[in-house]
């Protein structure tokens, strides 16, 4: 990398007046890899570049103005961002939320979309709401709830609201009822088989053509444990059979599941699904803006049909991109399973990637805040190792 000393010396010294006369040293390095430095050499390099940011550190603002105003060439338009992007209509405060399923706890994949949510709470002012989202009886670890309470609550210096799903059920039905009152919604008898052939077709199913009153004695014989039984009976949004995209057409938003519920036990019977919980309470919790994966992109277009209908504002959203980390395993089930099989002793584990792991550690929530301020509003996927991650969290940690 040409001009190396300059270049650090430049963003440096930029970083430090953006932060009241001191650099962070992991947004130094970011601005680099931008410039071309390269993970391999950073090793090489990190002495060098340590030496310098100190002793930037040491001037005071005015000596450091004068001094960026020779170098400032050596930045380019494609350094790093310096805080945080703006959110539209945020002036008024802010309602946000962080939405896992329980099972498992936070990894650093969580705690990135949890401290952006977080850090624009702080910054316009509002609430942040931790919400766990269990309305799948089949895919929850009971101790889940109770950790992802803790982190959230650590994360957030106590400001997170926690929020759950199984204890909001009659806000799901409500909702569920309004929408058959609408002629939004329909209960489908037709196999799973058969409805894919009729949206493969572009088809209606004959349950599209229900009346109210039909619809409405379905849905309790849905509720009804002598009644239909599970897998006899969806509740479906009155999409469109036509749209171009056949995971639009008529999807679910209800099923039957009898299996039994980790916390509510067998207390319900009909579980709302992904799209009908998450648009339910981000409407009854006043969400503004939400921050999620991309991966969800087409579940954020199911839930604005739902607000569409309902006359609702769809809240302001935004997508990012994954991290994917060429040397880390962030999947819940597989940690689950080799800390059942002894591999690791526990979530806390060092070797783990979980906040548990690094707060035992010695990590503080800032250092989280900070390198999600520094990723920011990012749709772009990015690669990333081990190394690199905790050589940048490590510097955020000082």
């Amino acid at each position: 990398m040409k001009n190396l000393d300059e270049k650090a010396r430049a963003y440096a010294l930029k970083n430090a007046i953006s932060h009241e006369g001191k650099a962070v040293q992991g947004s130094v390095i970011s601005s680099l890899f931008h410039e071309g430095l390269k993970n391999e050499d950073l090793k090489k390099y990190i002495k060098d570049i340590s030496k310098i940011i100190s002793e930037v550190n040491s001037l005071s603002i005015d000596e450091q103005k004068k001094e960026f105003s020779k170098l400032e060439k050596y930045t380019s338009e494609r350094e790093a961002r310096e805080g945080l992007e703006e959110l539209p209509n945020a002036e008024r405060g802010v309602v946000m939320r962080f939405a896992p399923s329980p099972s498992g706890p936070m990894h650093i994949g969580h705690a990135l979309t949890f401290c952006l949510n977080l850090l624009y709470v702080n910054k316009y002012g509002g609430k942040m709401y931790l919400r766990i989202e269990d309305t799948n009886p089949e895919n929850i670890y009971p101790k889940a709830y109770k950790m992802l309470e803790e982190e959230a609550k650590w994360l957030s210096d106590g400001i997170a609201k926690v929020v759950i799903q199984s204890d909001r059920m009659n806000f799901y039905y409500k909702y569920a009822e309004t929408l058959i009152k609408k002629n939004a919604a329909y209960v489908c008898t037709c196999s799973s088989e058969r409805f894919k052939e009729f949206v493969m077709q572009q088809k209606d199913c004959p349950c599209r053509k229900l009346s109210e009153k039909d619809n409405m004695e379905r849905w309790n014989k849905m509720l009804d444990k002598k009644g239909f039984g599970e897998g006899d009976a969806v509740l479906r949004f009155k999409s469109d059979m036509k749209n171009k995209n056949p995971a639009f057409r008529d999807f679910p938003l209800a099923r039957i599941n009898l299996t039994k519920h980790a916390r509510q036990g067998n207390k319900y019977r009909i579980w709302p699904l992904m799209n009908l919980s998450v648009t339910v309470d981000d409407i009854e919790m006043g969400m503004t803006h939400i921050i999620r994966g991309k991966d969800h992109r087409d579940n954020a277009e199911r839930q604005k049909m739902i607000y569409k209908v309902l006359g609702k504002k769809f809240p302001w959203t935004a997508f990012l991109g994954k991290i994917h980390f060429k040397d880390m395993e962030l999947s819940m089930t597989k940690m689950r399973q080799e800390i059942d099989e002894g591999k690791y002793k526990g979530w806390d584990d060092k070797r783990l990637p979980t906040i548990a792991s690094l707060k035992k550690q010695g990590y503080k929530p800032s250092a989280f805040w900070k390198f999600a301020e520094q990723v920011g509003l990012s749709e772009n996927d990015k690669i990333m190792d081990r190394k690199e991650y905790f050589l940048l969290l490590d510097n955020f940690n000082r």
